[in-house]
């Protein structure tokens, strides 16, 4: 997948088919808009994701703007949905000031040559956010593109979003954030070293740092899967910091990898957390930690062996 991050760089010469929007997390809606967007890459067309970077809620927000996908993630995700091409429009207040009608001539029409562009019915863009599908639908026949308008998708009788994942993920609703994401939520990280106490104990983890704009649950275990190398590991992770042993400033994964004895440090892994199962908490002695870790590793092959994932 080509990704493109200058607006210098925003040219393609092949007819292509849009996908517009903010797609913060890959949801299961935004899924369904690129599910019309696979269709049209098998009738030929170049399939092109547009996204901005920062997200304009990051850039126009009151700050403390949280996203359930980094850049890395969702790079990561799009290319395995099949986009041919990714521009992460670099957003300014500068940049975000384009006239709607401007956006859509200068880049849809004359950079991409789009001859499809696809889009959910609460899309806004350019100066104010005054763009939008009617917009999009109204210069269609003068710039020689068709349109598609996807209608969200519905969990429990109301609209996904990724501001509602957001509040499930941040209440430790995991298994209700997974079904509106289509997936389960996942931290993409890269191992690297810590003071092995995890391996004195019995217990080797695998630790990585969790980006600053991240979404964050509750701290506490979560029974999780960890995807490297192509395979699935059963796991233990605790998202916090780790109050018995150290007391870190910035919270972090630690991750008990089930069946693995690997030296993983500096390689990239995906934790995908499934179900809260406990608070972090400070314990007494090391030993009393150990104990419970053992208890909570039961837990999780019955969590796995009962059929609950």
């Amino acid at each position: 997948m080509k990704i493109i991050r200058r607006i210098e760089d925003i040219i393609l010469d092949e007819p292509t088919a849009v996908a517009l929007g903010k797609f913060d997390g890959v949801h299961a809606g935004h899924r369904k808009l690129l599910r019309e967007l696979m269709l049209a890459k098998e009738d030929g067309l170049k399939a092109v994701v547009f996204t901005f970077d920062p997200s304009p809620d990051a850039l126009f927000g009151k700050g403390g703007f949280k996203q359930l996908s980094t850049n890395s993630e969702k790079e990561y995700m799009l290319e395995e949905l099949g986009a041919d091409v990714l521009i992460e429009y670099p957003l300014t207040r500068e940049s975000a000031a384009i006239r709607p009608d401007d956006f859509i001539e200068e880049f849809l029409v004359k950079s991409l040559n789009a001859r499809l562009v696809i889009a959910g019915a609460d899309l806004s863009f350019g100066a104010g956010g005054k763009g939008d599908f009617a917009l999009l639908n109204a210069l269609r026949t003068q710039y020689g593109y068709e349109t598609k308008e996807i209608d969200k998708m519905v969990f429990g009788g109301s609209a996904i979003s990724s501001s509602r994942i957001r509040q499930m993920i941040e209440g430790g609703a995991m298994e209700e954030a997974d079904a509106c994401l289509g997936r389960p939520y996942s931290l993409l990280g890269t191992v690297t070293e810590g003071k092995k106490l995890g391996r004195e104990l019995g217990f080797p983890t695998a630790n990585t740092e969790i980006a600053f704009e991240k979404v964050l649950p509750p701290y506490g275990v979560y029974f999780a899967e960890v995807m490297y190398g192509g395979s699935r590991y059963h796991a233990l992770c605790n998202i916090g910091v780790r109050p018995t042993v150290e007391g870190c400033v910035l919270p972090r994964a630690e991750t008990y990898i089930m069946s693995f004895d690997r030296d993983i440090y500096g390689e990239e892994i995906m934790i995908e957390l499934l179900h809260y199962h406990r608070p972090e908490k400070r314990f007494s002695s090391i030993d009393e930690l150990r104990m419970q870790i053992e208890r909570d590793q039961k837990e999780l092959e019955i969590y796995f062996g009962s059929g609950e994932k």
